[in-house]
């Protein structure tokens, strides 16, 4: 997805110059903000394909930003920089709208691997919504149904409101019915991510799909925890 529009949001000059340079040197266009209020304006003014936006910001703070934009662009892929390394703080972060984050210090080889990576999941996403009705027919799971032809996921005849990567996991779990998948799996066919580091990643989205969809979500009917395993998405024949 060349000359797609970057937002990078980080306060530390330096830093926003060489990770810029190379966004630009990899085809793609940057616009900076370097402060939490400036990004929400110039998402409001013109919407990117993708925020690369830092957690510790000067005033209003990453944290808060992610939830502002995701509230009003549930579709906008929200990669986060932090330097917090705890877990918890990265929890945080995917719990408040990320689609992913990358630990400072980076790499700018992953990072730009990163953006490749969810850039051709917005491609990807983009050119599903565009195949002909009946390429693939809806996902009929009793309460929740899944159009993969408009990336649709309706619960009870409700349309739910799922971010890009909850929705990837989702059908991707539900195209495999029954079949459990282990965190790495589920890390390399969603997030195209194929090392090891990230498992609390797909635990959050987890989470998170299971608040959505599941009436119980601390007894979860359809997405169940494999021990020593990881996930599966499972319907029982009576109930399907």
């Amino acid at each position: 997805m060349q000359n797609a529009r970057i937002l990078l949001v980080e306060d530390d000059a330096e830093l926003s110059d060489l990770v810029r340079g190379r966004l630009v040197d990899s085809g793609y266009n940057v616009e900076v903000a370097e402060d939490g209020t400036n990004a929400l304006e110039k998402v409001a003014a013109s919407v990117p394909d993708l925020v690369l936006l830092d957690v510790m910001l000067p005033g209003l703070d990453g944290l808060e930003v992610c939830r502002r934009i995701r509230s009003d662009h549930p579709l906008l892929y929200i990669i986060m920089l932090t330097a917090r390394t705890s877990e918890m703080d990265r929890v945080v972060g995917l719990e408040v709208g990320a689609d992913d984050y990358v630990t400072k210090p980076f790499s700018l080889d992953e990072l730009i691997a990163r953006v490749r990576s969810a850039l051709r999941r917005i491609r990807l996403t983009a050119e599903t919504t565009n195949v002909d009705d009946g390429e693939e027919s809806t996902l009929d799971f009793g309460a929740i149904l899944i159009d993969p032809i408009r990336r649709e996921v309706k619960l009870n005849g409700s349309l739910l409101h799922l971010t890009v990567r909850e929705y990837d996991l989702l059908l991707f779990m539900a195209r495999n019915p029954g079949r459990p998948f282990s965190r790495m799996q589920l890390l390399e066919k969603v997030w195209d991510i194929h090392y090891e580091g990230y498992d609390r990643t797909v635990d959050s989205h987890v989470q998170r799909l299971r608040a959505k969809i599941e009436a119980d979500p601390a007894d979860p009917f359809f997405i169940r925890t494999v021990w020593g395993v990881g996930y599966k998405f499972e319907v029982d024949p009576v109930e399907a």
